[in-house]
C-alpha cells in the first residue's frame, strides 16, 4: 500500500511539473525559437573548440543574456572544455540546461509569509509593465492556495488606476479598499492594514502608483506608504514585488536597477512572458540585479501565473518542437 501511495503521488507530481512545462512552452514560443533556435543551428553537429566558443560568446552577449551573464557562462563552459568534460557543441546545450538550473535557490524563490496577523506585498512598477494585471494574477494565485486576499488602490493618481484594480478585484472575487482619486495614498495603506487586521486576511496586497525614478515625489510617496504599513502592521511590508515588462528586455533591468536605489525590492515578477522574444531576461535578472523571479506571467487570464522555477523554466524553454502529423 505504501508502494501504491507513493506511485501515485509520483505520478501526481510528474504529471503537475508536465503541464507546468507546457504551459510555459507556450509563452516561451518566440524566446525558443528566436535565442534558443539559434543556439541549436551554432551548436549542433559541430566539434567544440575555440573558434566555436567565441562565436557562441558572441551570441550569448547579442542577447538579453546580457554581458554579466554570458561571461560567467563561458568561464564555466571554458574550465569544462579543458578539463574534457565536453568536446561536441550538441554537449553544450546539455551544460547550458544544467548551469542555468542552478542558478536559483529555491529559499530565494518563495514567498516570505507573517508568523501571525496578514501578510503584506507591496506591489511596485513602471506604468504599462502590466502591475495591475499582475496582482490580480498574484491573487488569484494566492486565492488557489486556500488564503483570503485583499488588495489595496494606493494608486489614486490615476482614476482608472483604482477602476481597473475594482473590475479585476470582483472578477477574482476578493475584498479591495479604495478611496476617491487624489486621496493619500499612504491613508489608504492605512486604511487597508486596518481592515485586513479586523477582518483575520491572510494577504493584503497593496497596489502603488505607476512612477519612474526620475518622478522623486511619487518615490517618496512610495517611501511613505511603507512606513505607515511597517507603523500599522510591524515588519511588514514582508515582500516588494517589482513588476517588469518582460517585452522590454535590458530596458527592464535598467528601470530595476533605479528601483533597487529606492526601494527595498525583494523580488520580481516578470509580466508580459507570453508571446516575448525575449525571455532570457529572466537569467539576465539574476546575474545583473542577484534578486530572484519570483513569479513570471504568461497570459492575460487570472490563471496565468507561474510561480519561477527553474526546473520548469529551462525544460520549457529547450523542449523540443514536436513534430506534427502529416495531413493525409
Amino acid at each position: 500500500m505504501a508502494f501504491d501511495f507513493l506511485k501515485k503521488a509520483l505520478t501526481k507530481t510528474t504529471g503537475a511539473l508536465a503541464a507546468s512545462v507546457d504551459k510555459l512552452k507556450t509563452g516561451l514560443t518566440k524566446t525558443r525559437d528566436v535565442f534558443v533556435g539559434g543556439l541549436k543551428s551554432l551548436l549542433r553537429g559541430r566539434k567544440l573548440d575555440q573558434q566555436l566558443l567565441d562565436e557562441l560568446e558572441q551570441r550569448l552577449i547579442t542577447s538579453d543574456l546580457g554581458v554579466k551573464a554570458t561571461l560567467k557562462i563561458m568561464e564555466d563552459l571554458n574550465a569544462a572544455w579543458h578539463a574534457g568534460k565536453i568536446t561536441s557543441g550538441d554537449e553544450v546545450l546539455d551544460f547550458l540546461k544544467a548551469e542555468m538550473k542552478g542558478y536559483w535557490p529555491v529559499e530565494t524563490r518563495a514567498l516570505k509569509f507573517a508568523s501571525s496577523g496578514p501578510t503584506v506585498i507591496l506591489v511596485t512598477g513602471i506604468n504599462g509593465a502590466g502591475k495591475t494585471t499582475s496582482i490580480a494574477k498574484l491573487g488569484q494565485y494566492l486565492k488557489g492556495q486556500g488564503k483570503t486576499v485583499m488588495v489595496a488602490a494606493c494608486d489614486t493618481f490615476r482614476a482608472a488606476a483604482v477602476e481597473q484594480l475594482s473590475i479585476w478585484a470582483q472578477r477574482i472575487d476578493v475584498q479591495i479598499v479604495k478611496h476617491q482619486m487624489g486621496s493619500d495614498p499612504a491613508a489608504v495603506a492605512f486604511d487597508a492594514c486596518d481592515a485586513a487586521l479586523a477582518r483575520n486576511i491572510d494577504v493584503l496586497i497593496v497596489d502603488t502608483a505607476g512612477r519612474l525614478h526620475t518622478q522623486e515625489h511619487l518615490m517618496r510617496e512610495l517611501s511613505k506608504i511603507r512606513k505607515v504599513i511597517d507603523k500599522r502592521i510591524p515588519g511588514a511590508p514582508h515582500e516588494v514585488l517589482l513588476v517588469l515588462d518582460a517585452t522590454t528586455g535590458q530596458n527592464a533591468i535598467r528601470q530595476a536597477e533605479e528601483f533597487l536605489k529606492a526601494v527595498q525590492v525583494s523580488g520580481i515578477f516578470l509580466a508580459k512572458l507570453d508571446g516575448t522574444a525575449k525571455g532570457g531576461i529572466v537569467i539576465a535578472i539574476r546575474h545583473q540585479l542577484g534578486l530572484p523571479v519570483k513569479f513570471v506571467g504568461i497570459g492575460e487570464t487570472p490563471e496565468d501565473i507561474e510561480p519561477f522555477d527553474p526546473e520548469v523554466f529551462v525544460e520549457a524553454l529547450f523542449a523540443e518542437e514536436e513534430s506534427q502529423p502529416r495531413s493525409p
